[in-house]
């Protein structure tokens, strides 16, 4: 079975950049090359590139010890590597915490899921980013402006499409798996004004929920974000992605596309069964 016969229509977009005046979309809005990490004497990255574009979801994959987690870590800010370089919009940077990385347009979503159960959704879509009350009341006293969040938070949820969510006001705690994971994504798409980083977000979700997840991630790709996947879920890879990064013992060992090789193959590459030439390979 290939991937590309259940992708579906809104995945089969323009991502070229060719439908962009400008042509934007053929430049990387995100550039790592020659990544190196070590913890030790143990090498967590040696020298992955990764290269993502607007509008299009790229998914990393791997197994258990491939390097995915210290590899997003360090696109995200949360480490720093200790070699190789990292661009956003042909702009070199050193991120040194999460907080510049959100400062420079990259929002991530981990596994864990970084939400307060007992806020509302509007107070978590604006978790460290709260709306002051003007004057006196918010530069002395700090006394948030929740109308203000609640106002926004709604158009938020508007503009991404999400009917999943009904009360802006309604406490995370009451929420679904699904749900909870639906506000972290959207906080996602309401900030990352370049890039989103997702770990994992249909975890130990039902089907209908990931399908509810899924199509959002899919609504922030159409809105014009660079947004990288990591998942162990194939399925879903192949259904949602438009290019797959594949990690191997600490290093990239193929970028494939759902367009051009199975599920089987990507099985393959990441055991080490298979490899691909660079010159067949979806490295735009």
């Amino acid at each position: 079975m290939t991937g590309s016969a259940s992708r579906t229509p809104s995945a089969e977009r323009d991502v070229t950049g060719k439908g962009s005046p400008d042509g934007s979309r053929d430049k990387p809005v995100l550039e790592a090359t020659g990544l190196v990490k070590l913890f030790g004497r143990v090498v967590g990255l040696r020298g992955v590139d990764l290269r993502l574009f607007p509008g299009e979801i790229l998914a990393v994959i791997g197994d258990n010890g491939a390097g995915k987690s210290t590899l997003i870590k360090c696109l995200s800010g949360a480490l720093t590597p200790d070699e190789g370089r990292l661009e956003i919009d042909g702009r070199q940077v050193r991120l040194k915490s999460t907080q510049e990385a959100r400062e420079a347009g990259i929002e991530t979503v981990y596994q864990t899921l970084a939400v307060a159960p007992a806020l509302d959704i509007a107070s978590n879509l604006f978790l460290a980013r709260e709306i002051r009350r003007k004057g006196f009341a918010g530069s002395v006293l700090r006394m948030l402006d929740t109308g203000a969040m609640k106002e926004q938070a709604s158009r938020h949820i508007k503009d991404l499409g999400i009917s999943t969510l009904q009360n802006i006001n309604q406490s995370v705690e009451t929420l679904s798996g699904g749900q909870r994971q639906v506000v972290a994504v959207a906080r996602t798409g309401a900030f990352g004004s370049k890039i989103a980083i997702l770990d994992e977000p249909t975890a130990a979700l039902g089907v209908r929920e990931t399908g509810q997840v899924l199509k959002l991630v899919r609504d922030l790709r159409d809105r014009g974000l660079g947004v990288i996947l990591i998942s162990h879920n194939m399925p879903n890879v192949f259904e949602t992605a438009d290019r797959i990064h594949v990690q191997r013992l600490g290093g990239r060992a193929a970028v494939i596309s759902p367009k051009t090789h199975s599920m089987q193959d990507a099985v393959a590459i990441m055991t080490g069964a298979m490899t691909v030439p660079e010159s067949e390979q979806s490295l735009r």
